[in-house]
């Protein structure tokens, strides 16, 4: 008889977890292994790492810290785990999830299976018609200063489960691999990266923020994708007041509230005239701010509402600028271009086109200057250089084949390809 594992886990669960990293892919961790390397000698190496956790003889290697620029200058700090690992988390956030899935707060959306970030867009649309303030929350470096004893005292609430407690404390303090390949301790954060990151941050601003929410501020309406919060208030000093109990309260938890990058944001619109030094404020890559819009009769009005923010805006022309770089691919034809881009531009049409889906023009407009000198480029001998007669051919291909590139559907009936 073999002896018995200490902790009692399912090889069900293991499989469940590689599943779910399979269909989500990623990169490869510090021991250079992709999912492809992983699965050479699958069983094997799954039956590791059941065994491992079942024995608590599991200790995760060093998470890989990749280094993300950010559109204002700034760096995204993401660690990747390896693939055995994540599965590892992965088996913890099986049991762990169903826990505390049930009590979280129904305006949290972040990392939540059924809710989206464009169901909470829709949500802050909403809310912003019937509130005149919003303050828009920014806590500094949230997933890099998450406190680790306030992280295992908030997880011990939802569970007392000994193996789903130790493992969730060696991922907290398991060390960066920097590029390199020296070793950088953690004596705070959560990786933004890990599978099991987002349910434990999900776990603590649960506490932190939503339930202390609701104890004290029940009739103000809020927005919480992770660490990014909208909050909705009726008057100046209500929002005022509430943006000086957050930063009390979230100093309690040891998070810091942004100076600089939280802001007090007045709804300004047809029926809102008052002055006020913000009136616009960005949410999960949409900028709400007054806007003309017409209503069900007709009229023009000014309402505060979302479209495509101009950060998110330039990260896309900076996409189909610098890395399609489409005029250069003469090697290709037009089917084979489409063919290439078009399920980005549809990922971004899905979602950046839900509200105020006409902003994409401008967007999306520079893609058909590419085309044009791709095909000034291809064609030498038709086109002569006449950069007229390009734009007359590819504004003839946009109306018989309007569905060969998706961005075509954006711009309006008549210019695509103009």
């Amino acid at each position: 008889m073999g002896v018995a594992k200490p902790f009692q886990i399912s090889k069900k669960l293991v499989w469940e977890s590689y599943l779910r990293v399979k269909a989500r892919g990623g990169g490869p961790g510090v021991d250079g292994e992709t999912v492809e390397d992983f699965e050479a000698a699958l069983k094997d190496k799954l039956y590791r790492i059941w065994n491992r956790m079942s024995s608590g003889s599991y200790f995760p290697p060093p998470v890989k810290l990749v280094v993300i620029p950010k559109n204002d200058g700034r760096e995204r700090r993401l660690g990747v785990p390896t693939v055995a690992d994540r599965i590892a988390q992965g088996v913890v956030k099986l049991i762990l999830e169903p826990i505390v899935e049930p009590q979280f707060h129904r305006d949290s959306y972040g990392y939540r299976p059924g809710r989206s970030a464009l169901d909470a867009v829709g949500k802050a649309r909403e809310r912003c018609w019937h509130n005149d303030w919003v303050l828009d929350l920014d806590i500094r470096a949230f997933f890099d200063t998450l406190d680790h004893q306030l992280v295992m005292r908030a997880v011990q609430r939802y569970t007392r489960c000994r193996w789903v407690l130790l493992y969730i404390e060696r991922w907290l303090t398991a060390p960066l691999q920097v590029e390199d390949g020296t070793l950088e301790e953690r004596e705070s954060g959560t990786p933004q990266g890990g599978v099991i990151s987002p349910v434990l941050a999900n776990i603590f601003m649960h506490l932190a923020f939503d339930t202390w929410m609701v104890e004290n501020y029940p009739n103000v309406p809020f927005e919480r994708y992770a660490d990014d919060v909208v909050i909705h208030c009726k008057t100046e000093t209500q929002v005022r007041e509430v943006h000086d109990a957050i930063v009390q309260r979230l100093a309690r938890c040891r998070l810091e509230v942004h100076p600089a990058k939280t802001k007090i944001v007045y709804c300004r619109d047809s029926n809102r005239k008052g002055r006020f030094a913000e009136t616009s404020f960005d949410f999960l890559g949409y900028t709400f701010r007054p806007r003309k819009a017409f209503n069900h009769r007709g009229k023009l009005f000014t309402s505060f509402s979302p479209a495509v923010s101009a950060k998110a805006a330039k990260a896309m022309r900076h996409t189909m600028r610098r890395q399609w770089r489409i005029a250069r691919r003469t090697d290709k034809d037009l089917t084979d271009l489409a063919r290439m881009f078009n399920p980005i531009m549809r990922g971004w049409i899905i979602y950046y086109g839900r509200f105020h889906r006409s902003a994409l023009e401008p967007v999306f407009r520079p893609l058909d200057y590419a085309l044009v000198r791709w095909a000034m480029r291809k064609y030498k001998k038709r086109f002569k250089g006449h950069k007229t007669r390009t734009w007359r051919w590819l504004a003839r291909l946009s109306t018989q084949s309007p569905g060969l590139f998706a961005h075509w559907g954006i711009l309006k009936a008549g210019t695509a390809g103009r």
